[in-house]
């Protein structure tokens, strides 16, 4: 089994490699988009070679000049380099594309605002299933490959509009002791301690992406639109990593705010705060 050492490392399920004909944007920017956001989630790691330009022609049904686009457009980032007789390799590493050392923080806070917004927003339940766990996800919680998961796909509504969709990855064992219904009525972290788990950790960081079309058409934006996305880790207390979440934020509806007091301990101590 692999160490976890942090959540940052990644690799989400479900990219699409369709393209939205009914989109307003330029099919090179679509494809920009799309390629970017498995650059950026982990699906291609550093060092690796995307497809070549004839892969993606055929894969995409665009043209060589659409891929061209794309290809510039990620280069011109800074997420991949071209080179004659080498083809395309992605330089996107989220190691050194992430500065600064964690914020130190009670958990207590950060439990009791989860618990607020499963009790004041609704959620629709896409998913729920029992798949095997992919490379990245095993990693993260530091279990064999193809180990059997619970793979939980929510989207959350304020006043009927939607500003969160969240994908989380949970141990077997917690994830058999409640359903579908219990997902509707109760935030995962409460479902989670109702199941006897004491959460001790968490490792949570936040990035910003770009919307594709399965996360545009879930919020209601467009493609392409900014969205933030946070990536939570729930650590139990025998270390064990038990669930691992990534949740987009149309930043339009949703704010995270964090407020520093000083502790009993004299130390300042970090209050955070989830509002639309």
């Amino acid at each position: 089994m692999t160490s976890n050492t942090s959540l940052l490392n990644k690799t989400p399920e479900g990219l699409l490699n369709t393209l939205d004909d009914k989109s307003p944007l330029p099919l090179y920017h679509r494809l920009y988009v799309l390629l970017r956001e498995q650059i950026i989630s982990g699906s291609y790691r550093n060092g690796e070679s995307l497809p070549p330009e004839n892969d993606l022609v055929q894969n995409f049904g665009v043209s060589r000049i659409t891929v061209r686009r794309a290809l510039n457009d990620l280069a011109a980032e800074g997420l991949i380099t071209r080179a004659r007789g080498r083809g395309t390799q992605v330089t996107y590493s989220e190691n050194t594309a992430i500065m600064g050392r964690p914020v130190i923080a009670s958990i207590d806070g950060l439990m009791a605002n989860l618990s607020i917004i499963g009790h004041n927003t609704s959620v629709e339940v896409k998913s729920l299933d029992y798949i095997p766990a992919a490379a990245g996800i095993a990693e993260q919680l530091n279990i064999e490959l193809g180990t059997t998961i619970q793979y939980v796909s929510r989207v959350r509504y304020l006043k009927n509009e939607p500003f969160s969709h969240s994908q989380s990855y949970l141990l077997e064992d917690i994830g058999r002791s409640f359903c579908t219904e219990d997902l509707i009525n109760h935030a995962l972290v409460d479902l989670i301690q109702k199941a006897g788990i004491t959460i001790e950790h968490v490792q949570q960081a936040i990035t910003c992406t770009l919307a594709d079309e399965h996360s545009a058409r879930l919020l209601k934006t467009s493609i392409g639109s900014p969205l933030l996305k946070l990536r939570r880790l729930f650590i139990d207390a025998d270390e064990r990593p038990i669930n691992y979440s990534e949740i987009l934020y149309t930043p339009d509806r949703f704010e995270y705010r964090m407020n520093w007091s000083r502790g009993n301990n004299n130390n300042l101590e970090l209050a955070q705060d989830f509002q639309r």
